[in-house]
């Protein structure tokens, strides 16, 4: 029995096939159309979306057990990795996935070397670029080399570490909102690395303006061969109370743009349900159109006290 068909003449194809020996039509990654994440203590979703012929988008999800001592508890860490290949640069699925995985595997080591998260994630963006400029080839050439977006996430018992290049996202949602204090309120943690961003700070047009240009969301930074010196931004804080981190690429946020209405979209139970939540807004993705791939990776704060699953364990499809 073949392991898969054509999506376009439903022709069957063999799993090595990169086209369609019948229409030509390039065959879909099955392995990433849909992939949903779940380590206990985060989970997280990529899709392929409705409208591209494949998954581009990359999503590494890690739950690291750490001892607290003798007698003590031990306490579960979650390590999340979003990445979105950039299509008009050549094997843009190969580079997401390349810098998820890399990154991922460098945060959990950090963890377990018990050092510094702001530094060990500048190093982990800066393993995943390396990573992602040797897909480039042996000549050297830049032009179409490989490239991406990175957005990461390391939550513990007491804090979140955020890192990131380029315009995939990271928000903080509390469970209980209020205005008195910014953990307490819905907010974006990254700034875009972008056209719109810098326009905007620049103050030479007016928002209206910048976002109906057609260069509102070229972005200005990215994993890769031909990226500029890579300078990631990092952000560490400790929130006064329970919510989630929201990761994501802009497969979702171009639909849910602002804070707030991520926030009214999020189930109520999130932190209780990650793997629910980060369904619910894959669908409102698709529901809107699915023009992208979509990728969300939910992480309750704080990490519960005891992780329930393998220590590092791997990301797999459902």
């Amino acid at each position: 029995m073949p392991e898969q068909f054509c999506r376009w003449c439903a022709e069957p194809v063999g799993s090595r096939d990169r086209f369609c020996e019948e229409c030509g039509a390039r065959v879909a990654d099955q392995r990433r159309d849909r992939v949903e994440v779940d380590v206990g203590i985060a989970a997280g979703i990529s899709d392929q979306g409705l409208r591209h012929l494949r998954n581009e988008d990359a999503l590494a999800l890690r739950c690291v057990r750490l001892g607290a001592g003798p007698g003590l508890a031990q306490h579960g860490a979650a390590v999340a990795v979003v990445c979105d290949g950039v299509s008009s640069a050549a094997r843009p699925d190969e580079a997401s996935e390349v810098a998820a995985e890399v990154a991922a595997e460098a945060l959990v080591a950090a963890l377990h070397a018990d050092g510094g998260l702001v530094a060990a994630t500048r190093e982990a963006i800066h393993a995943a670029g390396q990573a992602v400029a040797g897909l480039a080839g042996s000549d050297g050439t830049p032009r179409g080399a490989p490239a991406c977006t990175f957005v990461s996430a390391v939550v513990t018992g007491g804090a979140v570490t955020v890192g990131w290049v380029g315009d995939s996202r990271a928000y903080w949602i509390p469970r209980t909102r209020t205005e008195s204090a910014p953990s307490t309120k819905p907010t974006k943690l990254t700034e875009d690395d972008s056209w719109l961003t810098q326009v905007l700070a620049a103050g030479t047009l007016t928002p209206a303006q910048a976002a109906a240009d057609r260069r509102a969301h070229a972005i200005t930074a990215w994993l890769g061969e031909d990226a500029a010196p890579l300078d990631p931004h990092v952000l560490t804080f400790e929130p006064e109370g329970r919510g989630v981190v929201v990761l994501c690429t802009d497969g979702l946020w171009n639909y849910l743009d602002n804070v707030d209405e991520l926030a009214a979209a999020l189930p109520a139970h999130a932190a209780e349900a990650p793997l629910d939540a980060a369904r619910r807004l894959v669908e409102i993705a698709l529901h809107c159109g699915g023009h992208d791939n979509i990728t969300v990776a939910v992480l309750p704060f704080p990490t519960p006290q005891s992780a329930h699953h393998e220590e590092d364990l791997r990301d797999q499809d459902p």
